[in-house]
């Protein structure tokens, strides 16, 4: 099986005029699918291994990872997303003007200021988009038909969906389980996660509870529905769901410092008993939240 047909979780969105959805790909399958044709020649109207024009090669280089592209230079300028040149990403299609009338070359981005084409003198090879004595000068912009993935978030991924969720509690669970136990509203499906559509089966439980800050999502606007609680995300959600607050004394957990951003949270809930760590001298406070303990730590908030 080729690497680049990974498990649809981790697939990812043409960005063309007309949308398009493929299995995940990555930078390295990229580059690799582009290295494989290298010092092949170049060939007018080639589209094909035993010749390439620029855009014969990079049309070839994408439709094996899925990716359909117009068949011309101006044809692919005409697709996906503009991208400035400070913002380019593995994979973008670069385009210069070699003709004096418009778009007339293309390549492949590979990063370091690099790409990789078909040139007319070399054909597929190497060069800098940058060349102070060619290429440089003749650029003319970027397109982004496609977003790639890095390869440590392919095995995040998989490492996600390999969790039994039968046994562990899973975000989408958590905030289904809240909003049914606190009564909250869940006809509201719309919330203000990326990766929360409004036909998910958790959108109004989600939605629900962030609109009572039970729940706030990560640095890049997700939610993560399908990504398991730890035991510090789940003291916060806890404490700010059943509004709990310190009382009594508390017990210290050898991996829970005070500078820890759950410190708190995990104190209250040492005070109040919902909690008593592990029974050895440490909270798990990065550990899955099982669905047995939280129904058990949901019990005695109630």
């Amino acid at each position: 099986m080729k690497k680049w047909l990974l498990p649809v979780f981790a697939s990812f969105i043409l960005m063309t005029t007309n949308t398009q959805t493929t299995d995940a790909a990555t930078y390295s399958d990229l580059k690799d699918q582009a290295y494989t044709y290298l010092g092949t020649p170049y060939l007018y109207g080639g589209t094909t291994s035993s010749g390439f024009d620029c855009s014969g090669y990079s049309q070839r280089v994408f439709a094996n990872l899925g990716i359909q592209l117009n068949r011309t230079s101006s044809g692919q300028y005409s697709q996906g997303t503009s991208v400035s040149k400070s913002n380019l990403q593995i994979g973008d299609l670069v385009f210069f003007n070699t003709s004096g009338s418009g778009v007339s070359h293309l390549g492949i981005y590979v990063g370091s200021g690099n790409f990789i084409h078909s040139s007319s003198s070399k054909g597929v090879s190497v060069s800098s988009i940058n060349d102070p004595y060619y290429w440089g000068s003749r650029y003319i912009g970027a397109k982004r038909v496609a977003s790639f993935t890095s390869e440590t978030a392919v095995k995040e991924a998989v490492k996600e969906a390999s969790i039994d969720f039968t046994i562990y509690a899973s975000r989408g669970q958590v905030a289904q389980e809240l909003a049914e136990k606190l009564n909250l509203d869940t006809s509201n499906t719309k919330s203000s996660f990326v990766d929360v559509k409004t036909s998910s089966k958790y959108a109004g439980a989600i939605a629900a509870v962030e609109r009572e800050g039970i729940f706030t999502g990560d640095e890049n606007g997700k939610f993560n529905p399908n990504s398991p609680l730890t035991r510090a995300h789940m003291s916060k959600v806890l404490v700010e769901a059943f509004n709990l607050k310190k009382s009594g004394s508390s017990e210290s957990f050898r991996d829970v410092s005070t500078k820890h951003w759950a410190h708190n949270y995990v104190d209250i809930m040492s005070s109040l008993q919902i909690t008593n760590g592990k029974g050895d001298g440490t909270f798990g406070i990065n550990d899955k939240t099982m669905n047995k303990h939280l129904d058990v730590f949901i019990d005695r908030v109630q």
